[in-house]
């Protein structure tokens, strides 16, 4: 029997220490609770700082919300990374051009991650598909969506704090963790379906 691969996400800001592994580590960390095993979520950042661990205000934030921050070095984007890739959710749009121009043919699968927040509750996905399945039908839609809508392009960054106030690192996590918090929703609505005839199989089979 064929077992699926998992379905691979990339997270990516600039030095790849505050913005995408925190994004990196509690999409991971809530996606495992939901549909373990589904899926890889990595990261990596157009200037990053190679090596470095998070940064210490985020490798906090991380351990509060109930991930884990052990095993970080950050690394820098590559075409080769980006080549292993079902989904790239860039921090900013900028991130986002930058990831296009390395490979164009990931326009078609990169969204800023409050974009995608933003967008995916309003897309028809068929629950209960496997993951991989459900996603390639709320992509392309999402992408039509993108184009639709109407918005202040700015509410689809997420802020850089290195360096900066406590202040604005808690802007970050304002802008962070309700976006992240949307795309588990998702997961976790879509694979509902699936769970009462799982469920009632295995009991039946014990009568």
């Amino acid at each position: 029997m064929s077992v699926t691969p998992p379905f691979r996400i990339l997270t990516v800001c600039t030095g790849n220490i505050c913005r995408s592994p925190m994004v990196e580590r509690l999409l991971q960390q809530g996606l495992d609770l939901i549909t373990p095993g589904a899926y890889i979520v990595e990261s990596a950042g157009t200037g990053a700082l190679l090596g470095s661990a998070m940064e210490p205000h985020i490798e906090g934030f991380v351990r509060v919300l109930g991930a884990s921050a052990e095993g970080f070095a950050a690394r820098q984007l590559t075409p080769e990374i980006l080549d292993t890739q079902d989904l790239v959710l860039a921090l900013t749009r900028k991130h986002r051009s930058r990831i296009v121009e390395l490979r164009p043919a990931l326009l078609r699968k990169t969204f800023t991650l409050r974009e995608l927040a933003r967008i995916l509750p309003q897309v028809p996905t068929p629950r209960g598909a496997v993951v991989a399945h459900r996603w390639s039908t709320a992509i392309p839609l999402a992408l039509r969506a993108r184009s639709l809508q109407g918005h202040n392009p700015e509410d689809d960054d997420v802020v850089d704090p290195y360096r900066r106030s406590d202040d604005v690192y808690e802007q970050m996590r304002q802008q962070i963790t309700p976006a992240v918090q949307v795309l588990l929703d998702w997961e976790r609505q879509n694979t509902q379906a699936l769970r009462p005839r799982q469920h009632n199989a295995s009991g039946t089979g014990h009568h």
